[in-house]
C-alpha cells in the first residue's frame, strides 16, 4: 500500500499480491447449502434435497470427482481464480437477449450543459481516463485501506462482446490476441439510427481537446439529421437472441466486402455515444431510455455506451461479461469529475459507418426492433426515491443500512404477495485477484420470524424489534460470508459447469440429481433480484428482471437518500406497484420502529 506521501501505485501494479478466491471443501459447501435453501422448502422439498446432497457427496462419486478436478485447474500455473472459467460460462453462455435482461445503466446527477458540451465532456474525460489506464496511471481502488483488482479496468475500452452459436466470446485489449492497451482512436456515435466513427485521438496518439469534440458532435448530428429508415440501423441486431444473432453476423459478413470492414470499425470502436433526439420529461422515462432506448441508436454489445438526451440529461449503458457495477462507479466518478484541457487538434474526423443490405437483412432488422421494441414494452418499471431516508439515518438507528432496506424488501414483499420468495443481492468480491461478485441468497429462518412478527397483532414493539435486529445480524453475518469468499452457489454452479465442460473427459457423464431439488431450483428462481451502488454522481441504477415473476431491485443507498428503479414482466406489474407502495411504508414502519428504542 501507499502512504499519502507516495507516489500511488500503477493500476495493475497490486494485483498479484491480492488473495486468492478460497476454495470452499465441498463437504462446507454442501452444508451451507442445506442451511441456505431450508427457510424455502417444505419439509418433503427439504427431505428430497438433503437425499441429492447426500447422493453428490458420496466417496469416489460425481461431487468428488468433480471438486477435484476443480482443485486440480486452481492450482495450474496461470490460473488467478477457481472462478477464471465460471465467470465466461455464466455471462457468455447465456443465449437470450443481453440487452435489457444483462445489461445494466446509470442516471447521472444533472448537469448544467447541454447536450453538444455534456457529450463532449463525457467524451473527453473518457478519452483522458483511457490514456491514464494505458500508462497505468489509474491508481488502483482502496476500500478501507484494501486495494481491489483492477482487471475489470482492461474491459472499459475497445471492448465488444461477440456472438457465438454456443457461447460467445469477447474482443477486447490486453489478450493474446490484441495484447496491450487497444490501439484504436475512435469512438462510435449515434443519432436517429445513424452510425459515425469519429476519431478522437490523432495519428500521434495525442486527444482531440472538448472543442474540438464539441465541433465534432455537432458535425455528427448535423449529419445525422434525417433519421435512418428502420431496417437499416444494424444496430437492432444486438437486441437478438445470442444464437440468431451470431448466425445473422455471420449472414451480414458474407454478404459483401464492405461489411467485415463496417464491422471492424464498430467492434474496434474505444466506446459508443449514444445521442437521442429528445429530451426525457421524467426521471423514469430517462431512466427506461438507458436500459433499452432506441435499439437502433444502439450497439448493446459494446461494453460502454455513454447516452446523452437533447436536454443534456446523461447515462451510461454497460454490458456486464467483462464489467460490475463497483468498477464502472469508479470510472464513471473519475469522468465526471474530469476537468482536464487539452490543446486543440482541430475538427475531429468523422464519416459514416454503413452496411450493405439485402431485401433479407433488412427484413431481420426490421424484425429484432419491432421484436425488442414489443420486450421493452412488456416491461413495467418505476421509480421509488426516499430523500430524507439514507445510511446516515439507518447508522444513527445503530443498524446496517443494507439490513435496513433489505428487510424493507422482505417485509414489503411479504405484503404485496403474500409469500417471502427466493432473493438474490450481488456482493462485491474485488479485493480477491480477479475478483467480481458473490451470490448470497437473502432469505433466512429469522427473516421469516421478521415478518410474521411484524405483521401479528399480538406482537408487541419490543418484540418487532427485537425480531428484526436478529434478522438484520444475520443479513450483515452472510453478506460478511459472502465477502469472504465463503458461500455455496457459485462453487456449485462451477461444479455443473465442469461436468458440461470436461464431464466425458472426467467420467462424469451420469445425470445429477442435486440440480433437479427444489434447494436447488427454488432458492434460485428469485422473486426478487437486488443490487446496490452507492455513488453521490448517481440518481438512478437499473437492470430488467430476471424471471417472468421477478422484480429487479436497483438501489442507490447514499447518506442522505435512497432511489430505485424497479423492473418485472408486464403480466405481474400489479405486483411489482403493490410491492412499491407497500415498500413506502415499510421504509417509515421500520424507521420508526427503531426511533422508540
Amino acid at each position: 500500500m501507499t502512504s499519502s506521501n507516495e507516489t500511488p501505485a500503477r493500476t495493475f501494479a497490486l494485483e498479484d499480491g491480492l488473495p486468492r478466491v478460497p476454495v470452499p471443501t465441498l463437504d462446507h459447501t454442501c452444508e451451507r447449502f442445506i442451511e441456505w435453501c431450508s427457510p424455502l422448502l417444505t419439509d418433503e422439498q427439504l427431505a428430497e434435497t438433503k437425499s441429492a446432497v447426500e447422493e453428490f457427496l458420496r466417496p469416489g462419486g460425481a461431487g468428488r470427482r468433480l471438486h477435484a478436478a476443480l482443485e486440480e485447474y486452481d492450482a495450474q500455473e496461470g490460473v488467478h481464480s477457481w472462478l477464471d472459467l465460471f465467470w465466461p460460462s455464466r455471462y457468455l453462455g447465456r443465449r437470450d437477449r443481453i440487452a435489457l435482461n444483462a445489461n445494466f445503466f446509470f442516471l447521472f446527477e444533472e448537469s448544467p450543459l447541454g447536450q453538444v458540451d455534456r457529450a463532449a465532456q463525457l467524451v473527453a474525460a473518457a478519452v483522458d481516463y483511457k490514456l491514464r489506464l494505458d500508462d497505468e496511471r489509474v491508481p488502483p481502488v482502496l476500500r478501507r485501506g484494501q486495494a481491489l483488482s483492477m482487471e475489470q479496468n482492461k474491459f472499459l475500452f475497445a471492448a465488444t462482446r461477440i456472438p457465438g452459436a454456443e457461447q460467445d466470446t469477447v474482443r477486447a485489449p490486453y489478450s493474446a490476441a490484441e495484447p496491450g492497451p487497444s490501439k484504436s482512436r475512435h469512438i462510435l456515435v449515434f443519432h436517429r439510427g445513424n452510425m459515425f466513427r469519429m476519431e478522437v485521438l490523432d495519428a500521434e496518439g495525442r486527444p482531440h481537446s472538448r472543442a474540438d469534440l464539441v465541433a465534432g458532435v455537432q458535425a455528427v448530428l448535423k449529419a445525422g439529421e434525417v433519421r435512418a429508415e428502420r431496417d437499416t440501423s444494424v444496430g437492432h441486431l444486438t437486441t437478438m437472441a445470442r444464437a440468431a444473432w451470431a448466425q445473422t453476423r455471420d449472414t451480414l459478413l458474407a454478404l459483401d466486402p464492405a461489411n467485415p470492414a463496417a464491422l471492424e470499425e464498430v467492434e474496434s470502436a474505444l466506446f459508443c455515444l449514444c445521442l437521442e433526439d429528445f429530451a426525457p420529461s421524467t426521471t423514469l422515462e430517462a431512466c427506461d431510455h438507458l436500459l433499452h432506448g432506441d435499439s437502433g441508436n444502439r450497439w448493446f454489445d459494446k461494453a460502454v455506451s455513454f447516452i446523452v438526451f437533447e436536454d443534456g440529461q446523461a447515462g451510461i449503458n454497460v454490458e456486464h461479461c467483462g464489467l460490475d457495477g463497483t468498477t464502472i462507479l469508479s470510472f464513471v466518478e473519475d469522468v465526471l469529475a474530469a476537468e482536464a484541457e487539452t490543446p486543440s487538434l482541430g475538427v475531429p474526423p468523422v464519416r459514416p459507418v454503413e452496411f450493405v443490405l439485402d431485401g433479407a437483412l433488412r427484413a431481420t432488422v426490421r424484425e429484432a426492433a419491432d421484436s425488442f421494441a414489443q420486450y421493452a414494452a412488456d416491461t413495467a418499471t418505476t421509480t421509488l426515491s426516499f430523500p430524507d431516508f439514507g445510511t446516515s439515518r439507518a447508522k444513527q438507528l445503530k443498524i446496517s443500512p443494507d439490513a435496513f432496506v433489505q428487510m424493507a424488501y422482505q417485509l414489503a414483499h411479504k405484503r404485496s404477495k403474500g409469500i417471502t420468495g427466493a432473493t438474490y443481492e450481488s456482493i462485491a468480491t474485488r479485493h480477491f485477484n480477479r475478483g467480481r461478485t458473490e451470490a448470497m441468497r437473502v432469505v433466512t429462518p429469522e427473516i421469516l420470524r421478521f415478518v410474521a412478527v411484524m405483521d401479528d397483532p399480538s406482537a408487541d414493539e419490543a418484540a418487532r424489534r427485537e425480531a428484526f435486529r436478529a434478522a438484520a445480524d444475520k443479513h450483515v453475518e452472510r453478506a460478511k460470508q459472502c465477502q469472504a469468499g465463503d458461500a455455496p452457489e457459485q462453487h456449485l454452479w462451477e461444479l455443473q459447469w465442469i461436468q458440461r465442460r470436461r464431464g466425458e473427459e472426467l467420467g462424469v457423464t451420469e445425470h445429477l440429481p442435486l440440480y433437479d431439488t427444489p434447494g436447488w431450483t427454488v432458492t434460485r428462481d428469485d422473486y426478487l433480484s437486488t443490487s446496490s451502488a452507492p455513488s453521490v454522481n448517481i440518481q438512478y441504477f437499473g437492470f430488467g428482471s430476471t424471471s417472468d415473476k421477478c422484480i429487479g431491485i436497483a438501489y442507490v443507498l447514499l447518506p442522505d437518500r435512497f432511489n430505485l428503479y424497479l423492473s418485472t414482466p408486464q403480466p405481474v406489474a400489479a405486483a411489482m406497484f403493490d410491492f412499491a407502495g407497500h415498500l413506502k411504508t415499510a421504509v417509515r414502519e421500520l424507521e420508526a420502529l427503531l426511533s422508540g428504542e
